[in-house]
């Protein structure tokens, strides 16, 4: 093949067949790139009810000190067990419209004839302090994010089959048959939008699923478009190859 004359007996020969503006520019782009303000990671997990996502997120949060879920503000009524402040900020649609006029989130959505939302300014406090948020999003608010955050990390959890999540949700005694049908029903739609991930995690078995996803977001620390810190450091060594 044509590449290994390239590389010749002293190793990189790659650098001499490219003008050096062609590797200087590129250096250029990645240092000045803006988003290298925010240090850390955004994680999107998005799945259908009854995927697991949830459980995913907080054993990642338990057994990682860097790593924060981003608490999401919702008009919905609070359920069984959950607190204000902790699952969510529980709002009322006066003020999450109020919220919305004054542009305070980086994403929100209306879900189930409920609205959801991302506060900016957490979101955006908890990156520039290094970490890696985790944010639990339907598919719109995921897109949401994407757009306003393109190097956010998107992964969609699923159950191995529509029956397996049937099952789930049936066993999990939260809803009726009316409900889990229209839960169901809007699964399909999300698996529509399968193609707009980067990630698809079968969550078969708990603790696979939570080490699958950890590697996932290990793996951002050594991709270019993220890490440029990690990217310049070793640039400067081997473009002289």
């Amino acid at each position: 093949m044509a590449i290994a004359p390239a590389l010749g007996a002293g190793g990189c020969g790659f650098k001499s067949r490219l003008p050096d503006y062609f590797s200087d520019l590129f250096y250029w782009l990645i240092k000045m790139s803006s988003f290298t303000k925010l240090s850390g990671n955004i994680i999107i997990i998005s799945a259908p009810s009854g995927a697991g996502k949830s459980s995913i997120i907080n054993a990642l949060v338990c057994s990682c000190n860097d790593m924060v879920y981003s608490t999401s503000y919702t008009t919905r009524l609070p359920r069984k067990g959950e607190e204000h402040g902790k699952n969510y900020f529980f709002v009322v649609e006066s003020e999450f419209r109020k919220m919305v006029e004054k542009k305070e989130f980086a994403e929100w959505a209306k879900v189930h004839d409920n609205y959801y939302g991302t506060s900016k300014v957490l979101l955006e406090n908890m990156l520039k302090m290094g970490k890696t948020v985790l944010l639990e999003l339907d598919v719109q608010g995921g897109v949401n994010i994407k757009r306003r955050y393109p190097v956010a990390c998107m992964i969609f959890i699923m159950t191995p089959d529509l029956k397996t999540l049937e099952k789930r949700l049936v066993e999990r005694k939260k809803d009726c048959m009316k409900t889990i049908n229209m839960r169901l029903n809007n699964a399909k739609k999300e698996l529509r939008s399968l193609e707009k991930y980067e990630y698809l995690v079968i969550n078969k078995n708990l603790n696979d699923s939570v080490y699958a996803v950890r590697t996932i977001i290990k793996s951002l620390n050594y991709k270019i478009q993220k890490n440029n810190g990690y990217f310049v450091k070793h640039w400067e060594k081997i473009k002289w190859c």
